[in-house]
């Protein structure tokens, strides 16, 4: 599968690069014919320091930020953005004036949870949701779903990818969408054209990773 990586450009910033590789895959909840690649963007330092920055100048001094909660595997970008919001005069109510960059975990009924150590970083705060990629959306409203539970209030949503715009009236802002990987689609299980064509799964896919077939 790794010949056949290509290469995406942010638009504003050529460091910050998405690597997709076509091919018939598996989500969570759909099929999709590209799987987008966040190795890099997600654990080299540069990279994910570029695009750090690059998603906090969308949104600095538009939101109130006093948490970043972080899926995916997205918690060097969320530490990157953290200590570049703390670089400028980003709004927040922390008392201390820094940023608290946090993980869920999931119970054995895969249930999204935060530990009672961790809810001081979430009830009564505002917070930023980060993840690697958006294909439904339908992980974010779990994400949201859980972060209201536990009386936090969220400001906005980024996503290194992104396959839509906006959920429950929140924007995503994103540094990549559909639109700079040309032909990306997305398909219900019952509806994808590559298994009805009888083409098999390369490999299922989520924001970690991949697990080939």
């Amino acid at each position: 599968m790794e010949t056949r990586v290509m290469k995406y450009y942010a638009k504003d910033n050529k460091k910050v690069i998405l690597r997709a590789i076509p091919g018939h895959f598996a989500t969570s909840h759909s099929h999709v014919n590209y799987y987008i690649d966040m190795t890099g963007l997600r654990t080299r330092c540069s990279e994910a320091s570029e695009v750090a920055n690059y998603l906090v100048s969308k949104i600095l001094n538009t939101t109130v930020i006093d948490t970043i909660v972080c899926m995916d595997g997205c918690e060097v970008v969320g530490a990157f953005m953290a200590s570049e919001l703390e670089k400028h005069d980003f709004i927040s109510t922390n008392s201390h004036e820094t940023v608290y960059v946090i993980t869920p975990e999931f119970n054995s009924n895969n249930q999204m949870i935060f530990r009672d150590n961790l809810i001081p970083a979430i009830r009564n705060k505002h917070v930023l949701l980060l993840l690697a990629t958006t294909t439904t959306g339908m992980t974010i409203d779990r994400s949201l779903e859980c972060i209201q539970y536990y009386g936090g209030t969220v400001t906005g949503i980024c996503s290194l990818f992104s396959a839509i715009d906006s959920i429950r009236g929140f924007p995503v802002v994103s540094a990549f969408t559909t639109r700079d990987i040309p032909g990306y689609q997305a398909y219900e299980y019952g509806s994808c054209p590559f298994c009805k064509g009888g083409h098999k799964l390369d490999a299922f896919v989520n924001g970690h990773g991949y697990s080939r077939l």
